[in-house]
Order: C-alpha cells, then sequence, then structure tokens
C-alpha cells in the first residue's frame, strides 16, 4: 500500500484534477437524468427496487460513518479507515444505483399535505444541494486520508463529515417519507 500512496503522492496534481472533474461531472450527469424528457427503457421492473435498495445503503453508510467517528476519536486508525472505505465504497454504489433509478423511473411525488409537506420539502432541498457539494470534500477527504496526509485531512473532515452524515440520514428519512407515494 505504501508504493500506491507514494504514487499518488507524486501525481497529486492529477488527483487533484481528477477530483475536481468528478465533483462537477457527477451532479451534472445526474440532474440531467432526473430532468430528461423520456426515461430510458430497462426493460424490466427490477429497477423499482432500487430506492429501498438505497435506503439500506444510506443507513448502512450512516453507520459506517458513525463507526469511523468513534473509532478515529479513540485512536483506531485502523479501524477508522475500514470504517470510512465502508462508507465511500456504500456511497459509490449508491450513487450508481440512484443514477440507474432515475435513468430509467420518473420522479415520485409526495404526497403529504399540511406541515409534513414543508418538512418533506426543506429535508429533500437541503439534501439534494448537500449531496451536490458533499462529493467535492469526500473525495478529498477520503484522498488526504488515504494517502496519510493527516493534516490536510483533518481540515476537509471539519466539513465533509457533516454534510456526508447530513446527506446520508436525510436520505433515509426522505426515502421513508416518500415511500407510501411509489408507484411499484
Amino acid at each position: 500500500m505504501q508504493a500506491k500512496e507514494n504514487s499518488l503522492l507524486e501525481n497529486e496534481g492529477k488527483v487533484k484534477g481528477w477530483i475536481i472533474a468528478i465533483s462537477i461531472i457527477i451532479p451534472l450527469a445526474v440532474a440531467v437524468l432526473i430532468f430528461m424528457p423520456s426515461k430510458i427503457n430497462l426493460g424490466a421492473e427490477w429497477v423499482y427496487f432500487l430506492p429501498h435498495l438505497n435506503a439500506v445503503m444510506n443507513t448502512a453508510a450512516t453507520f459506517a460513518l458513525i463507526a469511523g467517528f468513534v473509532f478515529i476519536k479513540k485512536g483506531n486508525v485502523p479501524y477508522h479507515r475500514a470504517s470510512m472505505t465502508v462508507a465511500f465504497v456504500l456511497g459509490a454504489i449508491f450513487l450508481v444505483s440512484y443514477v440507474i433509478y432515475h435513468a430509467a423511473a420518473e420522479s415520485t411525488s409526495f404526497g403529504g399535505e399540511g406541515s409534513i409537506r414543508g418538512i418533506y420539502f426543506f429535508l429533500l432541498i437541503t439534501h439534494i444541494i448537500l449531496a451536490a457539494v458533499a462529493l467535492f470534500p469526500i473525495l478529498f477527504a477520503y484522498y488526504y486520508g488515504y494517502t496519510d496526509q493527516r493534516v490536510k485531512h483533518r481540515k476537509v473532515v471539519k466539513f465533509a463529515y457533516p454534510i456526508w452524515l447530513y446527506v446520508t440520514v436525510t436520505g433515509v428519512i426522505v426515502y421513508l417519507m416518500i415511500s407510501p407515494y411509489y408507484l411499484h
């Protein structure tokens, strides 16, 4: 692993360029897929299971994030790294699943009324905005942690961690609030 870390450090400028590019391209691609006029026909009903799977992955990512926080507070760096890697991998799988679902299925409208409607849209809008912004600091935090640049890692994590945790938690809450309105 040390050779990989050294190689990444030698190419840090390129890595940062990739992180910036990915942090811009992915939210734009997701927006295009959500708002495109016609959906991609994947020929199966299986895509309607994906929101449920996404909620499970977000829940698991939340637990991994909390575990990572607890482990680093106890000074257990190996378990912290493992927990954060689990959260990172779950986030990546979630993103692929989310993109597939929104490329193939129409968005579901929230049917709640009254004050719950305002709460739902507040959570949804803050979730969407922070999810779009979160990728940038998360990728940098993961990179700095992976390459053992602890000072830089700590600086970025001050922003990345609370945003990431908020996004995973609100993702589950939004899912629970809208799930009764799914058609499939």
